[in-house]
């Protein structure tokens, strides 16, 4: 089972979220900002109060907002589309 270990804020709404499988990945946190519980995120202040909850194994809030943490490591990202061996580069 996936679980964050700790956690850093960093500029921008980014964290530096590590990971129970040794991931450590920068998360843009910007997807969070929105709707009752991300409004109080926009505060940097605010933001910079995410902790890690060993209860919920992720990333909490004070207002109890707490994203999976398959979510921060980007298991649900779309593959990026690889381009055509066979696809000419015009010059």
């Amino acid at each position: 089972m996936l679980r964050v270990t700790e956690v850093e804020t960093l500029d921008g709404h980014r964290l530096r979220v590590g990971f129970n499988d040794g991931v450590v990945r920068d998360v843009d946190c910007s997807f969070l900002l929105h709707g009752t519980l991300g409004e109080p995120l926009r505060d940097p202040d605010y933001f910079k109060q995410a902790r890690v909850d060993e209860e919920a194994r992720t990333v909490v809030w004070p207002n109890g907002l707490d994203p999976a943490p398959e979510l921060l490591h980007g298991d649900n990202e779309p593959a990026t589309p690889k381009r055509s061996r066979s696809t000419a580069i015009q010059a």
